[in-house]
Order: C-alpha cells, then sequence, then structure tokens
C-alpha cells in the first residue's frame, strides 16, 4: 500500500483520448443559464457529473405582453456565462460535437435576441439553436423521460414553467401528440403583478385564466380524452414539491430548520392540489416576518416562486388537475437525449428503468452538492473498476452488473444525511432497503446495493458480518470486493479538486496503481488543487490495508499536482 502526492512538473500522466461518454446541454433560459454535463452510454445509463446556473435575467424589465430588448447588463451577463461555460466543457473535455446550446422564451421573443446569438458565436464560439416553442415543449418531454420512464406507455401532459414561457406538452410512446408554448412565466408575471412587493394576486390570477383561456389549450388537452398522468418540471415546480416535502405551508413541522417528518422519506416526487394550495396562500401571506422565511428557504428562486406558485395553482384549476408527478429532468436532459439519439443511433428512450430508479432516488435525497459529490464518488469507483477487470483473477468474479450495484451505491451512500449527520450511513440502508423507490431489482439485488452503501464507512464488513448470513459465499466475496472499491472512492473523492477525466488506472508486478491529476477548474468550482488533506491520507491509507485484504495486491495511489492557474 502506498499513497504519493507529486509534486514534479516534469511527471505527467497517461493521455487517454476524450471521454467520448461526455455530454453536454447549454440552456439560455430567460431567469438564468444552465450548463449540464452528463456521461452517458448506449444502454440508457445516464448520470449528471456538473450542473451549474448562473443569472442571468434576459427578461428584466420586460412584460409578458410587449415585445422587449435585451439590456446591455444582461447581454454582457450572458457573454460572461457562456465564456465560463466554455472553459469548463474545456476543462472536463467534452467534445464540441457532443455539445448544444438552445435558447428559449427571452430570446426567442426579444426584438435584439439574433444580436446576441451572433454575438455568442463570434465571441464564444458557440452555435446557439434558438427554440420554437413546440420545440421547448418536444424536448422537455423528452427529458420528463430520462427521469420517470414509467410513464413512456402512457398518455401524459407535461408541464415545465419557465421565466418566459409555459410550455404544456401532451406525450405517449416517446411520441408528442400536441404542444404548446403560452408567454406566461415567473419572472414576466413577477415583473408586472409582483415587483414592488404588491401581491396583486387577484389581478395575476384574472390575467394568467385570459391567456389560457384565449390560447385553447386547455380545449386541445381535453381532446384527448382525459391523460393519464401529469407531470410538471422546471425549477419552480421542483422549488413547490420541496415546499411541500419539507411541510413548508405547516408552521409546526417546519419551525426547526426544514426538518421533514420522518415518515416523509418514503414519499415519491409528487404532490396534490390541496398541498399546492397551502403552498401558495402561505407564499402569499403578508404577515411579518413571512418574507425573510420565504428568502431563507427558497433562496435565489425566492423573488419569482409566489408568481411561479400561483402561475401553477391556476393551472391546476382550469385544467382540473388534482395531482401532479415530478420530474428531476426538463429541458437540458431532452437535449442531451436528443444528442444521445444522433450518436448512439438507436438509443432507447425508455431504456434501463432500473437505473433511472437508482437516479431517481439519489436525487430525492441528496442537495445538488452532494449529488455532484456522489457523481465524482461513482466516477471514481468505474475506474477503478475498470482497471480491475483488466486483470484475469478479477475479472473472473465481476461482471457489467457488478458496475450497476457499484455506482448505485456510490450515489446512494449518503442520503441518509438528510436526517441528520449521525448514524446516517444506516439511514441510508432504510432508506434504500424500505422505501420501495428502486424498481426491476431482486431482492437480493437491493439488500446488496443498501449493504455496499450502509459500510461505505465505520468498520471494514468480515465475510461472516450477521448483515451477509443469507448472501452465498460467491456473493459475499463479490460484495467485499465491491465494498473496498466504494470505500477508497469515497475517501479519494474527499479530495474535491482531482480531475476524473486524468484518471489512470494500471497494472504491472508490482501491483494495482491509480494515478490522478489536480483539476484546473478554479474558476467554476470553489476549491483549489493542494495536496491531499492529512485526514483524507488517514482514512485512504486504512481503506488501501482493506483494499490489499480483499485483492490480495497493493494498490498505489499517485496525484499529480499541477502549478494552480488564476
Amino acid at each position: 500500500m502506498s499513497l504519493i502526492h507529486n509534486k514534479d512538473m516534469a511527471t505527467t500522466l497517461p493521455k487517454s483520448p476524450p471521454p467520448s461518454s461526455l455530454f453536454a446541454s447549454i440552456d439560455m433560459g430567460t431567469n438564468s443559464f444552465k450548463l449540464l454535463i452528463v456521461r452517458a452510454n448506449p444502454s440508457g445509463q445516464f448520470l449528471t457529473l456538473n450542473h451549474h446556473k448562473e443569472p442571468v435575467l434576459l427578461g428584466l424589465n420586460s412584460t409578458p405582453t410587449n415585445p422587449f430588448a435585451i439590456s446591455n447588463q444582461s447581454h454582457l451577463l450572458a457573454l460572461q456565462a457562456l465564456q465560463n461555460f466554455q472553459k469548463l466543457l474545456l476543462s472536463q473535455q467534452v467534445i464540441p460535437d457532443h455539445t448544444r446550446c438552445v435558447a428559449t422564451a427571452a430570446i426567442r421573443e426579444a426584438t435584439n435576441g439574433n444580436e446576441l446569438v451572433e454575438c455568442v458565436k463570434e465571441k464564444v464560439g458557440l452555435e446557439v439553436e434558438v427554440l420554437s416553442g413546440e420545440e421547448e415543449a418536444r424536448l422537455v418531454y423528452k427529458g420528463v423521460l430520462q427521469f420517470l420512464p414509467l410513464v413512456y406507455e402512457k398518455l401524459v401532459l407535461v408541464i415545465d414553467i419557465g421565466g418566459g414561457s409555459t410550455e404544456f406538452v401532451v406525450g405517449k410512446g416517446g411520441k408528442v401528440c400536441f404542444g404548446a408554448s403560452l408567454k406566461l412565466g415567473h419572472v414576466n408575471l413577477t415583473e408586472k403583478f409582483v415587483k414592488h412587493g404588491d401581491h396583486n394576486v387577484g389581478d395575476m390570477r384574472e390575467f394568467i385564466r385570459l391567456v389560457i383561456e384565449e390560447s385553447g389549450v386547455v380545449e386541445r388537452i381535453k381532446e384527448f380524452g382525459g391523460v393519464e398522468m401529469v407531470v410538471g418540471c422546471s425549477g419552480t415546480i421542483r422549488a413547490v414539491e420541496k415546499a411541500v416535502f419539507y411541510g413548508y405551508a405547516k408552521s409546526e413541522m417546519f419551525e426547526n430548520d426544514n426538518v421533514v417528518l420522518l415518515e416523509e422519506w418514503k414519499r415519491d416526487w409528487r404532490f396534490s392540489r390541496r398541498e399546492l394550495s397551502g403552498v401558495v396562500e402561505r407564499l402569499c401571506d403578508g404577515r411579518e416576518g413571512e418574507k425573510a422565511r420565504r428568502d431563507k428557504f427558497f433562496n435565489r428562486r425566492s423573488e419569482f416562486i409566489v408568481a411561479g406558485a400561483v402561475l401553477l395553482e391556476e393551472i391546476f384549476e382550469v385544467i382540473g388537475i388534482e395531482d401532479m408527478e415530478v420530474s428531476g429532468y426538463a429541458l437540458g436532459e431532452g437535449v442531451i437525449a436528443e444528442s444521445l439519439g444522433k450518436v448512439y443511433g438507436g438509443y432507447d428512450l425508455n431504456a434501463n428503468v432500473r437505473w433511472r430508479s437508482v437516479v431517481q432516488l439519489a436525487t430525492r435525497f441528496n442537495s445538488k452538492k452532494s449529488m455532484r459529490v456522489a457523481a465524482q464518488c461513482a466516477g471514481i469507483a468505474k475506474v477503478i473498476f475498470e482497471g480491475l477487470r483488466e486483470c484475469e483473477e478479477v475479472a473472473a468474479s465481476l461482471n457489467e452488473r457488478d458496475l450497476e450495484y457499484l455506482e448505485a451505491a456510490c450515489l446512494l451512500h449518503s442520503v441518509g444525511l438528510f436526517m441528520g449527520k449521525k448514524g446516517y450511513h444506516k439511514q441510508t440502508y432504510r432508506i434504500i432497503m424500505d422505501g420501495g423507490h428502486l424498481h426491476g431489482y431482486s431482492t437480493e439485488e437491493v439488500k446488496l446495493m443498501a449493504l455496499l452503501a450502509r459500510h461505505h464507512r465505520k468498520k471494514f464488513p468480515k465475510s461472516g458480518h450477521a448483515s451477509l448470513i443469507a448472501f452465498s459465499n460467491e456473493v459475499k466475496q463479490k460484495f467485499r470486493s465491491l465494498c473496498a472499491i466504494v470505500r477508497i472512492s469515497v475517501a479519494l473523492q474527499q479530495h474535491q479538486c482531482i480531475n476524473i477525466q486524468e484518471m489512470v488506472f494500471s497494472i504491472s508486478h508490482e501491483g494495482f496503481k491509480l494515478e490522478i491529476g489536480d483539476s484546473k477548474d478554479q474558476n467554476l468550482l470553489p476549491t483549489t488543487a493542494q495536496p491531499l488533506a492529512v485526514d483524507t491520507v488517514a482514512e485512504l491509507g486504512k481503506e488501501l490495508e482493506n483494499f490489499k485484504k480483499v485483492f490480495q495486491q497493493d494498490l498505489s495511489v499517485v496525484v499529480h499536482s499541477s502549478t494552480s492557474e488564476s
């Protein structure tokens, strides 16, 4: 066992071709720009590695009815955001052919939208595709299918509330039956009705109903004879669902810093009309202290959440919606799904329901930061696993399905943290085993993943551990192999500036070696290139000893550092 931090600039990692499994989308929205980087493969596995958002407010000072021009300030902010995104894409080695940049309502409607598009091409080097409302709706539907594949065969209504528009799409079997875009968004409604602190909710409701009525959307939806499911996506709807989940409307539940009821860990991504109304009522409460309470819970979205929630409640009312499923994916993931279809040819939108239920569960309980950490952990584990399979002795006992268990355990290892840090690994086990969230796996497979997540910390379990008694000897050995990889990956992840794209696993007569490069993403990531921390080294040292006991060979970890760039 050895751990080396190599500061010699002459020592470089073996060069490998850019990872073709990485794909990116840039969504130039009305309120903010979003960069999404995922790792995907033809089998349907789809894992978010980075998700960055920068507030730009292209629609600021616009109205829902009058054309507007993008201000000089917003124009500059847009360029700066895209330049930052471009730097991150380069550092992550995402190839240009796997990157797609789209613009939505604000640029679609702005009198000077084309000027910004041309400027982006000239100064940033990105081709911007301005989506029509119908195209936007179609891509939103594709994104939903990446998160909720079980709705594939159902006639589903998808609703996406953005800053400048709301998309409605009816789809079934991956095909769009109807799509429409209305100029109703949380930014332009806030500008017109909420901006100065006077919540003209009555006037806003009347305006929303008038726009929906004149559009004919309700009649078109009813022509299908009733949809089987209604799905909401976008940040506004996810924020409402989060408010329902944490009991925002109920003072007795919420006063203790967002403490969720313990039984809520079994709750799926959904809310009812009654629950939505409770959130809206609390948001519109003008009593002293309510604004501060709202700001604390919704953070940057607080300014626009009143308009967004009221808009959603009116949509529920006029269409007659009683319950809404919520998708963690929307436009950005739909854009990537379409890119995957072009690159992989026969990419199946409805593939790998099992894996997507893992991603749903991880997204359900992990914060955005925790999700990035978990994804990085899964990436490290994948490199180690695939390297080990090059060794004949190890390859005989591990297969591709085991990689799925391994990555799932990495994604889920910290979901128990939402119930508190103390003993969270035990809560993680409970959530995976008893929550009913994972679909398509056998009872033994679910238990294997739950135990891998449970034992990512504390003592390394022996073959005779009580929790492993029900497993065969073959599965016990498989568990110990995967557990050793999980634990090393969790320990390494604590060094947050390692670059997974510059990670190489090799085999020699001396044993195994894992070489890692430092990340240089200093402009966007809140870390600095530095040696492994003392506590990380100590923890990793223990896990390398466990690794040697399991695989009967040393694993050397070498971290190549470089001069940090400002």
